[in-house]
């Protein structure tokens, strides 16, 4: 069992050496590195240049995340495909030897486990509750963390890969449909940790994720009207709390 690790670039160069050694030190013998580069202009490139074994390299493509995302899975051989971001990083050198092990034991499509948080330079677990998967807990909140997914790479070009008219919630729309053909397999280990920075998307643009999340959610949701109210109140409430926590904090952070 082959994995792709697709890792989108653009000025990454203060956080990517972390998650390059995070796949470079995996204790498993197939893995295929893509980079897809948005025109970097600070050491990013210098910085990929340096990576040894399976490594594809695409250069300038522009046009979005989602884009980016889906032009690294186009590329890939893998039997197993995951984004990791380059401010994220694998936990621990035996992660691909457990998704490998679940998925042989398993007839899922996709799979997801726990991810821990890096904030102001520290490794936390995060502070929710890991609830078992369900669709109607996915359908409320997006409970899947993307740095810990895994996807068979047939699985996800047969459901045609990110939308990329999406700029926010493209994962929680895949996963959304992604879950529809059929449920994810739970892991229950920490896989990777979410590094929350002045620059990451969760960080600077939470408002405008919230928003897109609700238009993805409505999507997906089903026509009762006694679920769209339900839906309605719960984005009612987490606007609220978007906007307390900016006024508190001077900015926003996704919740």
């Amino acid at each position: 069992m082959k994995f792709s690790i697709v890792t989108c670039t653009w000025n990454s160069e203060p956080w990517l050496a972390e998650s390059i050694a995070s796949v470079a030190g995996q204790r498993y013998p197939d893995v295929e590195k893509i980079f897809v580069d948005g025109g970097s202009t600070d050491g990013t490139l210098a910085r990929i240049a340096d990576v040894t074994g399976d490594v594809k390299v695409l250069h300038d493509v522009r046009g979005g995340i989602s884009r980016a995302m889906n032009a690294g899975v186009a590329v890939a051989t893998g039997d197993i495909v995951a984004h990791m971001h380059s401010d994220d990083f694998y936990l621990g050198d035996d992660t691909f030897a457990k998704v490998a092990h679940a998925f042989a034991e398993s007839r899922a499509d996709w799979l997801y486990g726990r991810s821990k948080t890096v904030e102001r330079g520290t490794l936390t677990d995060n502070n929710y509750e890991f609830k078992p998967y369900s669709w109607g807990a996915l359908i409320r909140r997006n409970i899947v963390p993307h740095q810990s997914t895994f996807m068979r790479r047939a699985a996800f070009n047969e459901l045609g890969g990110f939308d990329e008219t999406l700029r926010y919630a493209m994962d929680y729309d895949l996963w959304l449909r992604a879950a529809k053909r059929g449920a994810p397999l739970q892991m229950f280990d920490y896989l990777a940790a979410f590094r929350f920075h002045d620059g990451s998307l969760s960080t600077t643009q939470a408002r405008q994720t919230h928003a897109e999340e609700w238009k993805v959610r409505m999507r997906h949701a089903g026509q009762g009207i006694g679920e769209h109210i339900e839906h309605r109140m719960r984005h009612a409430v987490r606007k609220v709390k978007l906007s307390l926590r900016s006024k508190a904090s001077g900015g926003f952070r996704s919740s």
